[in-house]
């Protein structure tokens, strides 16, 4: 059963409280999402370490549930 991107923001915020999160359905289909990520707990991170922050906060659904996550991070510039 396909993820619900409302679901995937949901989780994400609970990991990040201040993520800002958008996402997109690239295929709409449910499964291929493209999300991008603004938050202060990413600075001083590197890229890799930022994605792996957002994986986490999906609890293993990555590669199972959610089949694609196109992810681009960053820390906000307010």
């Amino acid at each position: 059963m396909p993820m619900d991107a409302r679901e995937i923001e949901r989780m994400i915020v609970e990991a990040l409280p201040d993520a800002k999160v958008a996402i997109r359905d690239l295929a709409g289909d449910g499964d291929h999402y493209a999300a991008t990520v603004l938050s202060h707990a990413f600075k001083g991170k590197t890229r890799v370490a930022q994605h792996q922050m957002v994986y986490g906060a999906l609890q293993g659904r990555m590669g199972g549930v959610l089949h694609a996550l196109a992810l681009t991070t960053g820390v906000p510039q307010d």
